[in-house]
């Protein structure tokens, strides 16, 4: 099992997130490419934080939506799309060279991730950018969706992805950040959603809903107030269950993908 975490969403003088407490505890890290956060030096620094501990490095592209966070969704032409994808790899793949380290992933942040899970087209988009820079990158997509299906289509890797802290609706998709009960904060709370995800391949919706799922890695969020408390208790009961934690590119080479 796989853990990764949003990282290297700082820049300039604000500060977001704790990645020095969050690299640690996970497996791969989704770098952001200076879309929605992140900077050059923050890129640099990030990766050199992950080679230190032994992480996965991924690259975390975004809607160009530095304001709102990429958390807006927005409309953009396919082939502007596609090379606003092609050039945030890229951003943080030079990295990954001066660093001696390989690109492991990518994984589409905020807005132009939910998208990707619902409309095909854009997942289509998505996977094409990946597949053309890289066509050995892993795609990290939760499981089920039109990206996970698009990637599967396409040739991909693909890492079927669940959220140890958010609640799903009925057709599996992320319920909004628009409402009060989107996200799971106690620390109890997201271990048995976890657990339950894990040992039993199922989430249960919101309204009580059944949804089968087989999961390759856990995303723990690192800019919450408890993010590192969420993520140790998390990483702890896994292990408690004698799960192995392992980054993708392991699984990879162990064709458990």
């Amino acid at each position: 099992m796989d853990l990764n975490s949003d990282v290297g969403e700082s820049y300039g003088a604000f500060t977001i997130g704790q990645d020095e407490d969050m690299v640690p505890l996970v497996s791969s890290i989704n770098v952001a490419c200076g879309f929605h956060g992140g900077d050059p030096a923050v890129i640099h620094n990030t990766i050199h934080l992950a080679k230190q501990h032994g992480v996965g490095v991924g690259a975390h592209p975004s809607f160009p939506d530095l304001q709102g966070f990429g958390r807006r969704p927005m409309q953009m032409k396919p082939d502007d799309l596609y090379a606003s994808i092609i050039y945030q790899i890229g951003a943080v793949e030079a990295f990954t060279r001066i660093h001696s380290l390989s690109l492991q992933h990518v994984k589409p942040h905020g807005a132009l991730n939910n998208l990707a899970c619902v409309d095909r087209g854009v997942a289509e988009v998505v996977v094409k950018a990946v597949k053309d820079y890289d066509s050995n990158l892993i795609l990290l997509a939760p499981f089920g969706s039109q990206l996970d299906l698009a990637g599967d289509d396409g040739g991909l890797t693909v890492a079927s992805e669940v959220y140890a802290d958010r609640n799903y609706e009925p057709d599996g998709t992320l319920r909004s950040r628009n409402y009060d009960d989107a996200l799971l904060t106690g620390s109890s709370e997201v271990v048995q959603h976890v657990l339950h995800m894990i040992k039993n391949h199922e989430i249960v919706a919101v309204d009580g809903t059944s949804i089968p799922v087989e999961a390759d890695s856990i995303c723990l969020h690192g800019d919450g107030q408890t993010a590192v408390e969420l993520a140790k208790a998390v990483r702890t009961a896994l292990e408690r269950e004698g799960i192995a934690i392992q980054p993708l590119a392991v699984l990879k080479q162990r064709d458990e993908l």
